[in-house]
């Protein structure tokens, strides 16, 4: 099948908060702390596309998956408890949330791969992202796609666990 990864944009609001909310519910069916207190929600992801970090994956129209995408832009990872591999640009990554009709795919692994080419096209060898300590299949994702563990940062007041992949240039 053909996937494109592309920005996503205002009309396509309502379906990714669709996948978002499932996901909300996914994690709490998990026992996860992780996006039970109103966050995201429709602002945050209507504020992602209108700022250029939206971004999806397609297959036709149908969306498959979603998360932010933004460069050298998160004021939480200068106060990490621990230390990040590299100081030099970054690429992060939020809020990744795969549609219901596309679990269990490997559509997590798809994205990455997606954000990993999007840092290289922009001349970036370093991702970094966090997830709750209680996310399994975050944390799982983390290990298979070769990031490291790099200590903890803190968002709305909790904790979580931030990773790193540095990425080499391309020959």
């Amino acid at each position: 099948m053909d996937y494109q990864f592309e920005k996503a944009t205002i009309n396509q609001l309502d379906q990714i908060w669709e996948i978002l909310q499932a996901a909300i519910n996914r994690r709490k069916q998990d026992g996860s702390d992780q996006w039970q207190d109103g966050y995201p929600n429709p602002a945050v992801i209507k504020s992602d596309i209108e700022q250029g970090h939206g971004y999806v994956i397609l297959n036709d129209k149908d969306i498959i998956a979603y998360c932010a995408v933004i460069v050298n832009d998160e004021p939480a990872y200068a106060d990490i408890k621990g230390q990040w591999l590299t100081n030099a640009d970054f690429v992060v990554y939020h809020r990744v949330a795969v549609s219901e009709k596309y679990l269990g795919k490997g559509f997590s692994k798809v994205m990455l791969n997606f954000i990993d080419d999007y840092a290289l096209q922009n001349n970036i060898y370093s991702v970094k992202a966090d997830t709750n300590f209680d996310n399994a299949p975050m944390l799982a994702l983390f290990q298979k796609m070769g990031y490291q563990y790099c200590g903890e940062v803190f968002f709305r007041g909790s904790p979580r666990k931030a990773f790193e992949k540095v990425l080499q240039p391309a020959n």
